[in-house]
């Protein structure tokens, strides 16, 4: 076996398991491996893509595939995430390198890719994985945000990724795209949104400029730097990276970001550790942005709440394969909560704004 055990590997769902020996029959044609089959477990923490851990002596690999069951059209595209991580490798230098790519349904279903584990922490929902002072902590967070405001000075043309964007009203189709995917997963325990979706369609700024955008940017999306916790060694899970607007990137990763002056209800579903002692407050989060990186929202109020609803979006969609029986996985049987709770929220922003 590699070394040690990787945190948050556990053994495989009995759902989402897959034919090992065909699979590393043909990633042995794509590349050099130690001889005998690999040690095989799933990552418990994602709710979307699947994410295994395939362990050769000496070397870790990670596989990703799409989840079974209905999803939106354009998700789970294992192809493009290989392709933009692949892309950015030479400019970015926060991304996993890649292994190889299989477009066939033939092996598991559906496409999927291998790529190189980073060696590192990842945050989880209650710890940082390591131990920090909470002024070593607040330097991290400003680490962590330095390194989104990075990603957003990626030149597209430089890395060859001109082709993920439509051009200009980015804005407007993300507030109608997402709009129309929560109508088509909406559930009877889950409220309309109606006023949400209306505000929002209603005070949509233009875009502010079109730059690579990760969309899912969060702690536990980070790996630090096992020589050096307070350094960032890679960023994971691309799934949903573009062209898009830097501050609606902000919104989506700020929609995460639990506070520990938050209320009770809000906090209870906190994913990763953003409360802990040092952790900068999202208003210092948007300060900082906006003096690194000169751009300034005329209304943030609008990133917040579309955060937030695109937040409640993604875990109705998850929701919706639990209610209609196409996962068993328990821990997706109760996200209609924080569905409503979202609800709630955006609407005090906006009585607010």
């Amino acid at each position: 076996m590699a070394q040690g055990s990787v945190e948050g590997a556990r053994e495989v769902r009995a759902e989402d398991a897959f034919d090992v020996p065909a699979v590393d029959g043909w990633l042995r044609s794509h590349t050099e491996l130690p001889a005998g089959l690999p040690e095989v477990r799933q990552f418990s923490g994602g709710a979307s893509n699947l994410t295994y851990l395939l362990r050769y002596p000496g070397r870790d690999l990670i596989l990703r595939r799409p989840p079974a069951g209905t999803k939106a059209k354009s998700a789970h595209d294992m192809g493009r995430e290989y392709r933009i991580q692949a892309a950015l490798a030479p400019v970015f230098p926060h991304v996993p390198a890649m292994v190889a790519h299989c477009n066939e349904t033939d092996l598991l279903g559906s496409g999927f890719y291998v790529m190189e584990r980073i060696a590192g922490t990842i945050p989880r929902r209650s710890e940082l994985g390591v131990d920090l002072t909470p002024e070593q902590t607040r330097q991290l967070c400003f680490t962590v945000f330095d390194t989104l405001i990075a990603l957003h000075q990626v030149d597209p043309a430089a890395a060859g990724l001109t082709e993920l964007g439509r051009g200009e009203g980015y804005v407007e189709r993300q507030v109608t795209g997402w709009s129309e995917r929560y109508r088509k997963v909406k559930t009877w325990n889950v409220p309309s949104y109606a006023k949400v979706m209306d505000w929002l369609a209603a005070n949509q700024p233009a875009d502010v400029r079109m730059c690579v955008i990760h969309n899912d940017f969060r702690l536990d999306n980070v790996v630090l730097a096992p020589d050096d916790p307070l350094r960032v060694a890679g960023v994971l899970d691309w799934e949903l990276a573009t062209l898009g607007d830097p501050l609606m990137d902000l919104g989506g990763a700020l929609a995460y970001w639990v506070q520990a002056d938050d209320d009770r209800a809000f906090r209870r579903f906190r994913l990763q550790p953003s409360d802990v002692p040092g952790m900068l407050s999202r208003d210092e989060i948007v300060r900082y942005y906006c003096e690194r990186t000169g751009l300034e929202p005329a209304n943030w109020a609008f990133y917040e709440v579309f955060g937030l609803f695109r937040l409640a979006v993604i875990a109705q969609q998850i929701y919706y394969r639990y209610h209609h029986k196409q996962t068993r996985n328990p821990r997706f049987k109760s996200l209609w909560l924080p569905v409503n709770l979202l609800e709630r929220r955006c609407r005090r922003i906006i009585g607010r704004a």
